[in-house]
């Protein structure tokens, strides 16, 4: 059976990690084909938004530790990070559209540093988080060393590394993990119909804001910030759809937006 499904609505694809029975646990099949659906559904121009889901019962509990061990056995078993947790990380929080984190059960160490590279986040009340790492001896992997102290603080991360401190959906928000908690049964619907909206806005806007709010948190200078600023908007002033938005909010319309480039004489200095 294949460990990941690609499912398109419109405009809205949904990416669902299928390993129910280990609780989506991350091995070699399941990483790498996540890894070629998120190239996939960056790449394609009829996406212009994503949900990543585990289902109803587990979003993701980290790396299959079965697979981990006989790895172990047979010598090094941390290329992985390398070859597909660090590029799935990376194409989350890098594609050039939103991508919406549906939790469900159990969501932790991997697991955790997937939904939190995600944009938003959708968590059922039964999601149960923690990062786990130290529970093996390991240390953090998935970029929760950056998005948990982003989300958290210094201090609280280093309490749910280092303890393995288990936490709850409504912990998440309080603590700025971000989104807000639904019930199970509403989570895949809310977290498609928030996608719809999305994909009905302007996604070209979304990637540039998506790379400027990542690079200010990554410590980018104020002057540096400004000048990335003004080249984005200078960017975006040539699309169609914010001329087309201006037009419409002057018409008292509603604007409908496309993700298409302004017809040549639209860009900056055309007459």
């Amino acid at each position: 059976m294949h460990p990941l499904r690609l499912e398109r609505d419109g405009a809205v694809a949904t990416v669902v990690l299928d390993r129910p029975a280990q609780r989506n646990a991350l091995d070699l099949a399941l990483k790498v084909a996540l890894r070629e659906a998120l190239g996939e559904v960056a790449a394609d121009e009829g996406v212009r938004a994503v949900v990543l889901t585990g289902g109803p019962e587990a979003f993701c509990v980290g790396q299959d530790l079965a697979e981990h061990a006989a790895a172990l056995a047979e010598g090094p078993a941390f290329d992985t990070v390398t070859e597909h947790y660090n590029p799935v990380v990376t194409a989350l929080a890098t594609m050039p559209k939103p991508v919406v984190a549906a939790v469900a059960g159990p969501c932790v160490g991997a697991g955790l540093g997937l939904a939190l590279a995600c944009d938003l986040r959708l968590w059922s009340t039964t999601a149960r988080l923690g990062t786990a790492f130290s529970g093996i001896g390991l240390t953090c992997d998935s970029g929760l060393s950056t998005t948990l102290v982003r989300a958290v603080g210094e201090q609280r991360a280093r309490e749910l590394v280092l303890l393995a401190q288990p936490f709850g959906p409504d912990e998440a928000v309080a603590w700025g993990l971000g989104g807000r908690v639904v019930e199970p049964d509403a989570l895949l619907e809310e977290a498609t119909a928030l996608a719809r909206r999305l994909a009905a806005g302007p996604t070209a806007a979304y990637a540039e804001s998506k790379r400027l709010l990542a690079d200010a948190a990554a410590g980018r200078p104020l002057a540096e910030t400004l000048a990335a600023e003004a080249a984005a908007q200078v960017r975006l002033g040539a699309t169609a759809d914010h001329a087309g938005a201006v037009a419409s909010f002057l018409a008292k319309q509603r604007p409908t937006f496309e993700g298409r480039q302004a017809p040549e004489r639209l860009s900056p200095g055309a007459p």
